[in-house]
């Protein structure tokens, strides 16, 4: 199975590396704010004819926005535009032209419905102080060096490894993996390099491969699987938030920039920075760590994961659990799932939306009409099944497997399903008071759709038979 792989490891740079990968970072941010004032200019224009009734076949010609024509113009105004552009690599030009005809390829996708999901605005111009620093090499001597502690990149020369390089190399070595292209960026007040590789990787089988678990994740456990087990919360950002609190204010007294009245940073202030963003690197690379280690257990383990396709934007919504919502990572631990799944030959199956999980009894299939988030505790009023209500929701995701079509591994979700998702087993339904069935109190009768349609009907007439004997009377 060949498929695309990245290996991201630490560089050691000296200051002279250092001045020349922002050199090259800078080229970078000059070549896609010229290209996209050009495209906007011409687009101002254009515009601007339009109000005066000039025709369309009369307007000033438009600029292409694909890489290529960008490419060929910025070739021929590089010389007046960047004298200094033989210092930098050719590579380090061409990562912000590439930046810019992607955003406004999804730019225009966007307006005219070609691309799905939220709305994508215009490009913006990069700025010095809030763009990160990363060029991309693609092309010229990108290869590992033989002592797997150093790399050599175009124009840069030979960096120094923090780490070994030694898993990326030995596939090298093998011929299992071959190098497209090297991202350097700098994250955390360091500098990285990605490897983005072509890997061919061994068809590997979980090591129980007829084991259907369900993952049900959450805030105060941060997944709870349908075998009992409990991943808890590590709760990262809330263990650092007395430091960030600390360092935020004395950020606060230091003197920024102002871009009103043009001030520069202090460099007090700009090394303030530096710890706080560090510390907020630290969170993320926690975060991160831990779901590495979650997801490779679970597809390395089971053959086939259920989880739910959650709507987070819609959580985080709420500000009391907005700050937990985005500490838990419930889109990298899905984004994870579905390539390790692939990688490990297990199945993902993704439950639908409206999939009422945590409603429905894992016991008798009974579906409750609803259910407060303070209910910690599933109380079941047909069976009388008392269970915590995350494991009831994993046990539930785990059952629904078994009605998910084998044929075509990798992720499968319920496509096509809106809010009428028929539930499976016996149903709740809202009964007015005095009304109970006579029996063993707290029971639900097996009803369905037609029966309770038919119960509504006869309670209006013998509701509207009752007030008209008393208006007569």
């Amino acid at each position: 199975m060949r498929t695309v792989q990245a290996y991201r490891f630490a560089l050691d740079v000296s200051p002279a590396q250092e001045r020349a990968l922002f050199a090259h970072a800078g080229a970078v941010r000059v070549a896609h704010n010229w290209a996209l004032a050009r495209v906007k200019a011409v687009m101002d224009q254009r515009a601007a004819e339009r109000t005066y009734g000039v025709p369309d076949d009369r307007l000033v010609e438009n600029v292409s926005w694909s890489l290529p024509a960008l490419r060929r113009e910025w070739n021929a105004a590089k010389g007046e535009v960047a004298p200094w552009s033989t210092e930098c690599s050719k590579e380090a030009f061409n990562t912000g032209l590439d930046a810019l005809a992607r955003a406004l390829k999804n730019w225009a996708d966007a307006r005219t419905g070609k691309r799905k999901g939220r709305r994508v605005g215009f490009p913006r111009f990069k700025s010095r102080r809030r763009t990160t620093p990363a060029v991309r090499f693609t092309t010229g001597t990108i290869r590992v060096e033989p002592d797997r502690r150093h790399v050599v990149l175009p124009r840069v020369g030979r960096l120094k490894l923090h780490e070994s390089a030694r898993k990326l190399a030995r596939r090298l070595d093998n011929g299992t993996a071959r190098i497209m292209s090297a991202t350097v960026r700098r994250d955390g007040g360091r500098w990285h390099v990605a490897f983005t590789c072509e890997v061919e990787r061994a068809e590997h089988r979980p090591a129980r491969p007829s084991s259907v678990v369900g993952v049900d994740v959450g805030i105060a456990q941060l997944a709870v699987l349908s075998t009992g087990e409990l991943v808890p919360n590590p709760r990262h950002l809330v263990t650092a938030q007395t430091r960030l609190r600390q360092l935020g204010r004395t950020l606060a007294r230091k003197s920024g920039p102002d871009r009103r009245t043009g001030r520069r940073p202090s460099n007090r202030w700009q090394r303030a920075s530096a710890r706080l963003g560090r510390v907020h690197a630290r969170v993320a690379n926690l975060r991160r760590d831990g779901l590495h280690k979650l997801t490779t257990g679970l597809t390395r383990e089971h053959g086939t994961i259920v989880v739910e396709d959650l709507n987070v934007a819609g959580m985080l919504a709420n500000r009391r659990l907005a700050r937990h919502i985005a500490d838990a990572g419930f889109a990298e631990l899905r984004r994870q799932l579905v390539y390790k799944s692939q990688w490990n030959g297990g199945r993902l199956v993704v439950a639908d939306r409206w999939y009422p999980s945590s409603k429905t009894c894992s016991g008798c299939g009974t579906v409750k009409t609803k259910l407060a988030l303070s209910e910690r505790e599933y109380h079941c009023q047909a069976c009388g099944l008392i269970l915590d209500r995350d494991l009831n929701a994993a046990r539930n995701l785990a059952a629904l497997a078994a009605q998910t079509p084998t044929a075509g591994s990798g992720p499968v979700a319920g496509r096509g399903a809106d809010h009428k998702t028929p539930p499976t087993g016996l149903v709740a339904t809202k009964r007015q008071p005095g009304t109970a069935p006579a029996g063993k109190t707290g029971t639900v009768p097996p009803q369905g759709g037609a029966t309770n349609r038919a119960l509504t009907k006869v309670h209006r007439e013998v509701t509207g038979a009752s007030r008209a004997t008393l208006g007569a009377s």
